[in-house]
């Protein structure tokens, strides 16, 4: 990668009016006050060792496990919550497998689907909730970024705004038809990835490439083009091994990254930025390693805890679940 990093500054003033793209969500550590985030474009390398991290005790070690209703899921790969119908998941399938979009109760209750029409699954690896262009709506940000053979000139997320699920049940199929695309491509070639990250203060769109024993941040800064390619900036140089998820609180305050047996917790700092945040060693956070293909993972909206899930397809005696630990 060329080294002739470019330098950006970029001061973003949130209020407790203007957070979270004007949706009033407070900054990522005390709700209701000011905070500037200062943003700098330059790659910069993480120097913790993963093997020396404290214990995350904020959350129960053992998770509540609910079995889906529906036992069909083979592939499940990224998991986000609802804004608008607390209780409420959003789950899909990745590569190969249907442009749908799983509705499903935390509990494991089927609330039918949404059917993204003129888009194929071709590599769908993550999924992420929350503000978007027009204040006051919530949105769904679907990650087209799976790429084992690093082989695609392009990646895509598709953006659209939450519908209406207030009668949602197992017979539920809404078409969505009106979905944003945002074409973005890596500054140095095609790389494989999983882990989407949208962070509700300033709305821009992380990528953590997934390597082994490495992975590269990337970023696309809001407002993302959809009208023409974007090139993503590289930001972070991090040590994580094959990651396949990661989410940021709702309320901006709290990052998680994980892969199949682990999981990392941040607590982000008072006008930090993600890149920042990253940088700082994370601590252990608690995973029972019930999931043999762990594949996503999400923030509950209210805050309570973190869900996962996982791929069944090479393991048919793994019963589809959803794991979920509570905050103590």
């Amino acid at each position: 990668m060329n080294r002739a990093y470019s330098f950006l500054f970029l001061s973003v003033c949130i209020t407790a009016a203007a957070a979270c793209g004007k949706d009033g969500k407070g900054d990522a550590t005390t709700p209701g006050k000011d905070t500037t985030i200062v943003v700098v474009d330059t790659m910069k390398t993480a120097t913790y060792d993963l093997s020396l991290l404290d214990r995350c005790v904020l959350f129960n070690e053992t998770p509540q496990v609910s079995a889906t209703t529906r036992e069909d899921y083979q592939e499940l790969s990224g998991i986000a919550p609802s804004h608008v119908y607390p209780g409420l998941l959003y789950v899909h399938e990745d590569s190969g497998n249907s442009n749908e979009v799983y509705v499903t109760a935390a509990n494991g209750r089927d609330a039918g689907k949404l059917l993204l029409q003129g888009l194929s699954n071709r590599d769908w690896e993550d999924i992420a909730t929350g503000p978007g262009p027009e204040k006051d709506k919530s949105y769904i940000y679907v990650a087209e970024i799976g790429d084992n053979n690093s082989a695609y000139p392009s990646i895509f997320i598709y953006r659209f705004p939450e519908p209406d699920l207030s009668a949602a049940n197992a017979a539920t199929v809404i078409n969505i038809t009106a979905i944003d695309k945002i074409e973005l491509q890596y500054p140095g070639g095609p790389v494989n990835a999983e882990s989407l990250l949208l962070d509700p203060l300033t709305r821009d769109l992380y990528i953590a490439t997934k390597q082994s024993s490495r992975s590269t941040l990337y970023v696309a800064r809001y407002p993302q083009s959809v009208s023409t390619k974007t090139t993503l900036v590289a930001l972070d140089k991090l040590p994580f091994d094959l990651l396949t998820s990661g989410d940021i609180s709702a309320d901006g305050s709290e990052i998680l990254l994980r892969n199949t047996g682990q999981i990392w917790y941040w607590k982000r700092q008072a006008g930090e930025t993600i890149a920042a945040a990253l940088l700082r060693k994370p601590q252990d956070a608690p995973y029972a390693r019930n999931e043999r293909q762990g594949e996503g993972i999400c923030f509950a909206l209210d805050g309570s805890g973190y869900f996962t899930d996982s791929e069944t397809k090479k393991y048919p005696d793994e019963k589809v679940a959803i794991s979920f630990y509570k905050r103590k």
